[in-house]
């Protein structure tokens, strides 16, 4: 007798994950991995730092935008957390009062783990563009570059990368600039012939 297709993941079952557990709803299947280490969450809010006092509060940029740390997005019949997205205001003008939101965000950032890259740089990637996300950036503080994209006729295009020597001035927030080794305050910068492993060797 051939094997019963398995069953795709339900919401309950998501709401029945550990909360020590980040999970998600990926093409039907409950993924989940663990929190984020301290490193990686410095690397979000020191990102959300840069961009909401311009872009969220107005203060020395044009302001408009909404900003969340580790939203729960229902994209279809998908559901991601990504580290942190935003939203241009006309689009989210009230902020729901659910645990979650289903419409897509204008900019999303993944920032990399060893356990999430792969999934990040794939199927997320993937499942963000076919939601018309307009704007991705992925960030490595374990290499401690950033890379950005932008949505066109539905593939991502490279927009350019940047590394801790850089100031960033980048679409959608061009409108300012940030040096890019202010993310990762507490780590050393790297050398030409460094191991970033060294300093990440917990990252999850």
């Amino acid at each position: 007798m051939a094997e019963s297709a398995k069953k795709p993941a339900t919401y309950a079952d998501l709401e029945a994950v550990p909360p020590h557990l980040v999970a998600e709803i990926i093409d039907g299947v409950l993924r989940t991995h663990p929190r984020p280490s301290i490193r990686h969450g410095l690397t979000a809010t020191s990102l959300g730092d840069e961009l909401a006092g311009p872009f969220q509060k107005g203060r020395g940029g044009p302001g408009g935008w909404i900003f969340v740390i580790e939203p729960e997005l229902h994209l279809h019949d998908h559901v991601l957390v990504p580290d942190i997205a935003g939203w241009r205001r006309e689009r989210l003008p009230v902020v729901p009062n659910t645990a979650f939101t289903d419409v897509s965000p204008d900019w999303v950032c993944e920032i990399l783990s060893g356990s999430t890259e792969t999934r990040d740089r794939t199927v997320k990637m993937r499942i963000y563009a076919e939601a018309h996300v307009p704007y991705f950036w992925l960030i490595d503080p374990r290499l401690q570059i950033l890379e950005a994209f932008e949505l066109d006729h539905g593939r991502w295009a490279k927009i350019g990368a940047w590394n801790s020597d850089d100031k960033v001035r980048v679409a959608p927030f061009n409108a300012i600039s940030f040096s890019l080794a202010d993310l990762w305050p507490l780590d050393p910068p790297l050398g030409l012939n460094e191991d970033p492993t060294s300093y990440y060797a917990g990252d999850r």
